[in-house]
């Protein structure tokens, strides 16, 4: 029998005649086991994915609309947050990180955080009112100096979700050797290891069900806080060098993806402010990637099993900030997911930042969109780098 070769231009056109056989990266991993890769390839046409966790990198590009007499705005807060206007008129970016001016920040240890670009980024896909104050130093063309006053999203003329590194392909896991707590981006870690901190979806994630980015690249049409997204460029800090599995799977931080969509149609669902203690603010990012099974290689790639995808354990109380590259040991996405992981030969327990749930409820989503015909796949127009690593 030949090899299964199909291209995603055959599959959306299954796709668009409702014959398009999808299933979740979850139930792929049952098919493959029970049919081999050549035979699910041959049957299923699309594997949908998911991930929802906090993903720093996020911001958003609003315009606000002129302002009678105009203003160049050259500072900007958005419910006391401060935005970058330093682009054009009444163009800004809010960088979901940025915290309140008034913040008291780790003035008072640990600091709360309670409210940041993320935050108001979920007002505003929310509908609530954001208070929006402007200044500028007044040219001629723009003689005013300062505006203030409420909008609410559908108000803008445009707002876009525009993330520089989201959807991390693998990450480390946190743990705190020292003998005393502190408060990082994993969340808070507890002296003498403690605990462990991880923060991925494993098997439903979307870069580890492409490793070697055979699908996914500029132009790759994606779930995106709840509404179409798509690839843009590779993540900030893109890189697959790292050292890879048997599998091909990255054994610690690898691939990010750089993502864009129109905020207006996202959902507070999948958009949320997050506060973490003693470190800063953040926002929750829901992302979808469906792959193509164009041939069994991507039938094997999304079987992949928590189980057989391991995360370096990193001490974030000297190694992490001091950058040695030391790790303390790799664990699987299995163990963690069960909740303990043995580190030194003793049981720790494993927490996790982002939601397997809500990962879930992503890739289902996505799964249903497809199959009702209402989502096609973007055919990518660059590729990732990496996708030169496949060896075949």
């Amino acid at each position: 029998m030949a090899a299964v070769k199909k291209t995603i231009r055959e599959i959306n056109e299954r796709i668009r005649k409702g014959e398009a056989v999808v299933v979740t990266a979850e139930e792929m991993i049952g098919i493959v086991a029970d049919n081999g890769a050549e035979d699910a390839a041959r049957h299923v046409d699309v594997v949908t994915t998911g991930t929802f966790s906090p993903m720093c990198s996020s911001g958003a590009f609003l315009n606000l609309g002129h302002a009678k007499p105009r203003i160049r705005a050259s500072k900007v807060w958005l419910n006391n947050v401060p935005a970058c206007g330093g682009i054009a008129a009444v163009d800004l970016y809010l960088g979901a990180t940025e915290p309140t001016e008034d913040d008291p920040l780790n003035k008072v240890h640990p600091g709360e955080f309670r409210y940041g670009g993320g935050h108001v980024i979920e007002d505003l896909v929310a509908g609530r009112k954001v208070h929006v104050y402007l200044e500028s130093y007044g040219t001629a063309c723009y003689p005013n100096k300062v505006v203030e006053k409420d909008v609410v999203l559908a108000d803008l003329p445009q707002a876009i979700l525009c993330n520089p590194r989201n959807c991390y392909q693998n990450y480390n896991c946190g743990i705190n050797l020292s003998d005393r707590t502190i408060y990082t981006y994993m969340g808070i870690l507890r002296p003498n290891g403690g605990n462990v901190t991880f923060s991925s979806a494993g098997q439903l994630s979307p870069l580890l069900n492409d490793p070697y980015y055979r699908t996914i690249g500029l132009g790759t049409r994606i779930f995106l806080g709840g509404a179409e997204g798509y690839v843009t460029w590779y993540g900030t800090q893109h890189n697959p060098a790292v050292p890879r599995g048997e599998n091909g799977v990255v054994r610690g931080g690898g691939g990010t993806l750089f993502v864009m969509g129109d905020l207006k149609k996202m959902s507070p669902r999948w958009l949320m402010g997050v506060s973490i203690v003693g470190y800063g603010c953040s926002l929750a990012v829901g992302i979808g990637i469906p792959i193509p099974i164009i041939d069994e290689h991507m039938a094997r790639f999304t079987a992949v099993r928590d189980d057989d995808i391991f995360a370096p354990v990193v001490d974030y109380s000297y190694d992490y900030p001091m950058g040695t590259g030391n790790i303390v040991q790799e664990v699987s996405y299995g163990e963690l997911r069960r909740g303990t992981v043995q580190i030194n030969g003793r049981k720790v327990p494993a927490v996790p930042l982002s939601s397997y749930s809500r990962a879930r409820e992503i890739a289902e989503t996505l799964k249903t969109w497809i199959a009702n015909g209402m989502f096609t796949l973007g055919e990518p127009q660059m590729p990732l780098p990496g996708s030169e690593l496949f060896g075949g």
